[in-house]
């Protein structure tokens, strides 16, 4: 639209001020959306990197993550456009995101590479996913945005129901199984509630009508 860098027609949002004379710091302040990895998984060093980068080009300010999933960079000015996109595809190997009337960057939880409860493997769907359809990523072909987002379960961790068009959520296929003897040491407080995110304070005791079978929306417990 506004603004963006060479063959590209999403991953840049422009932004500019309306006194530019009376606020010059941010007579531009245009937003870049940036590809997140699988999973949402960094190490420090890319980090640091990335804000290095961004306070060499932009205002500092960044977004950890966005609605729609990507690393947002927030302000920065029209000539930085293009170094910023330079450094990122050559120095970090990491693409622009989806923005505008487009198809949005896809998005997923972490999945069967850390959690118990994934029915399938979110993270190698969206990988494939943002691969097939880069080009429409890119170059916005959409009257509309359109998002995919990939829940391993209906936890729903990305709130793929929420917040996107196209919900991918991961379901159990096949009769429910339940171990009996671990739903009593669950109920007497042998296993921990929560994997134990929630030990040292005091929930009464546990109600596995009120908590659990109440709560199937399929009344099959």
């Amino acid at each position: 639209g506004i603004v963006g860098v060479f063959g590209y027609g999403g991953g840049v949002i422009g932004r500019y001020c309306d006194q530019p004379e009376m606020f010059p710091g941010v007579a531009h302040f245009h937003t870049i959306r940036v590809n997140q990895p699988g999973g949402k998984y960094y190490n420090t060093e890319f980090l640091k990197k990335l804000c290095d980068l961004w306070d060499k080009r932009g205002s500092g300010l960044t977004n950890m993550h966005g609605s729609t999933g990507d690393i947002i960079l927030l302000g920065t000015y029209t000539h930085q456009l293009e170094e910023v996109f330079y450094e990122l595809t050559h120095d970090f190997n990491q693409d622009l995101g989806g923005s505008g009337s487009n198809l949005r960057t896809p998005s997923d939880c972490l999945g069967k590479s850390r959690c118990e409860y994934a029915c399938y493997d979110t993270m190698a769907l969206c990988y494939d996913l943002t691969n097939e359809y880069q080009d429409f990523l890119h170059r916005p072909a959409f009257p509309y945005k359109f998002k995919f987002k990939f829940d391993g379960c209906p936890n729903c961790c990305v709130a793929s129901i929420a917040r996107s068009d196209m919900s991918f959520i991961g379901t159990w296929r096949d009769d429910i199984r339940i171990d009996q003897k671990t739903v009593q040491a669950y109920v007497g407080g042998e296993v921990p509630v929560n994997g134990g995110a929630f030990k040292g304070r005091d929930w009464g005791a546990f109600d596995i009508n009120a908590e659990m079978i109440d709560l199937c929306p399929t009344k099959c417990m």
